[in-house]
């Protein structure tokens, strides 16, 4: 579905190339997670993609044809949403999804519409100013702006910036659901919990390169310890110990843990996304 080969883009009032020689490949109906430090290069990748940068070095190829070749038509094909929404302040959010929804010629009716507010909890505040919204509000309505014409390819960034936990999920659950249908998700952001939960495969950038390209949960496995710990009560004190993997059925410490005492839980010491971003870029995310 994308296809970036020796990726490379230098600002004209910079001497510092801000993407350097990048490579990486999404399939359709996959959920690709870029994930970096603010100033890694996240957006301006994306911002190639979409066309909104121009100059760029190497290959970015979309549904098999080079981004340079597309005409307009390009952008029925994709929905954007960016981190600091781009609304119609002076509109209401019924406006502003009707002045978009216009553009496309594929066009949600105005029930459609009124179902997609209603899902990010938006439906009662339809004939409000924009102006008046929270960024959280903002945000949501932003989301769904980018989805009512239902294309086959979605950048996202930072989908749920500014967001309480019960709204982050109504987005990531539609984020899901999106994937369900078959449709291919690109999403930029530092917050490693949301690419845990939603990815398929990430991409870590720092200073515009990519060091590695894997799916979450091959990560996690690659660089867990490798321990298995068992917290368990003896004597109604609660303990806790760390196992091996490695040949744990033959281990006569953990087995007779598991038979005699009473166990409260057992987990693999998995590193998060965050531990591995750290250990394999020597940066913290911001």
């Amino acid at each position: 579905m994308i296809n970036v080969s020796e990726l490379e883009f230098t600002y004209s009032k910079s001497k510092k190339k801000a993407i350097k020689a990048i490579d990486f490949q999404i399939q359709k109906g996959e959920i690709f997670g870029f994930l970096g430090p603010s100033g890694a290069g996240k957006t301006t990748t994306q911002r190639i993609i979409i066309g909104l940068l121009r100059g760029y070095n190497g290959k970015v190829e979309i549904m098999g044809k080079e981004r340079k070749d597309w005409n307009k038509d390009f952008f029925e094909h994709i929905g954007v949403a960016f981190d600091f929404p781009n609304l119609y302040l002076k509109l209401t959010a019924e406006e502003n999804l009707k002045l978009i929804n216009s553009y496309y010629k594929k066009q949600c009716t105005d029930n459609e519409l009124e179902s997609w507010l209603d899902k990010v909890g938006l439906l009662i505040d339809k004939n409000k100013k924009v102006e008046g919204f929270s960024k959280g509000m903002k945000m949501r309505l932003n989301f769904i702006r980018s989805i009512i014409h239902d294309p086959e390819i979605y950048f996202f960034d930072e989908p749920t910036s500014g967001l309480d936990p019960v709204n982050g999920k109504i987005i990531k659950d539609i984020i899901l659901d999106l994937k369900n249908k078959g449709k291919t998700i690109f999403l930029t952001t530092h917050n490693m919990n949301v690419a845990e939960q939603l990815c398929d495969k990430v991409a870590f950038i720092v200073d515009g390169k990519v060091p590695v390209i894997n799916s979450p949960k091959e990560l996690m496995i690659k660089y867990g310890t490798q321990t298995v710990c068992v917290d368990y009560y003896k004597n109604n004190v609660e303990e806790s110990k760390e196992f091996t993997l490695k040949n744990i059925k033959n281990n006569k410490g953990f087995m007779d843990i598991i038979n005699n005492e009473e166990i409260r839980r057992i987990h693999t010491q998995e590193a998060t996304l965050e531990d591995i971003f750290i250990k394999l870029t020597g940066r913290e995310l911001q």
